[in-house]
């Protein structure tokens, strides 16, 4: 049954208005059988073209009844979702509610299966970074369903080491011997960038390039050499390859 969020638009377009030039965002609930605008916290580190809610405010969205849309704002822009809104739409399963500022204008999306290519995606952390490029590619090519980690922007520099804490859960052996002439399709590597521990991944594909999602960059298809080999600290195998 699809919500009429009307009623709330009035509320979102005052957050947006009080928030630009930043991204506003928050959340549609159902408290007590009325539908209620709830404002969150953007806590994305460019918040004036992203937005990120924080847990914590949805936890207490939570509480207080059922969450029925996520809302946000585009400052100086349509509404219309852009690809990481789509991704994120859903990843929620939720209708987006998405309102300009400062005209007013709005859309509504529904979850309707959308998955982003896997060449050309905009960074955007969290939801289409390189270990979301990963995830997406594994699943295509061999049908894995890999676990989507929460993860907070720099974790590399903040005291988590997601991939070398992961890997093997995940179904992924280390290859050894260093020997990166060897490698064979859909392995996965994990590079050390500008990081005291490996925090961007590549997939090998089946023509011979690497699947990458490198920071602030789309993401691409390239040539395996160079500074990425020697950035390379570890080639993974899945066990399904072995």
């Amino acid at each position: 049954m699809t919500i009429d969020l009307n009623p709330i638009l009035p509320a979102l377009r005052r957050h947006a208005g009080e928030r630009a030039p930043a991204e506003c965002c928050g959340l549609a609930v159902v408290i007590k059988g009325r539908l209620r605008y709830v404002r969150c916290r953007n806590r994305a580190p460019d918040g004036e073209l992203l937005f990120e809610i924080a847990p914590e405010d949805w936890a207490a969205a939570e509480d207080k009844g059922e969450i029925v849309a996520v809302c946000h704002s585009h400052v100086f822009a349509a509404p219309t979702p852009s690809m990481a809104d789509l991704v994120g739409c859903e990843k929620s399963g939720l209708p987006w509610l998405i309102v300009n500022h400062p005209v007013g204008t709005h859309t509504v999306t529904m979850p309707s299966g959308y998955r982003a290519p896997l060449v050309g995606r905009p960074f955007v952390h969290g939801v289409l970074d390189c270990y979301s490029l990963a995830r997406d590619y594994y699943r295509e090519a061999l049908g894995l369903e890999l676990p989507d980690f929460a993860r907070q922007d720099e974790w590399w520099i903040k005291g988590e080491d997601l991939y070398r804490q992961n890997f093997e859960a995940c179904g992924f052996v280390r290859m050894g011997g260093g020997d990166f002439t060897a490698l064979k399709p859909h392995d996965g590597l994990l590079m050390q960038v500008a990081s005291p521990v490996p925090n961007h991944a590549a997939v090998v594909t089946p023509e011979g390039t690497i699947l990458q999602h490198s920071y602030g960059r789309l993401s691409s298809r390239d040539i395996y050499g160079g500074y990425w080999r020697a950035a390379t600290t570890h080639v993974l195998r899945h066990r399904s390859q072995l």
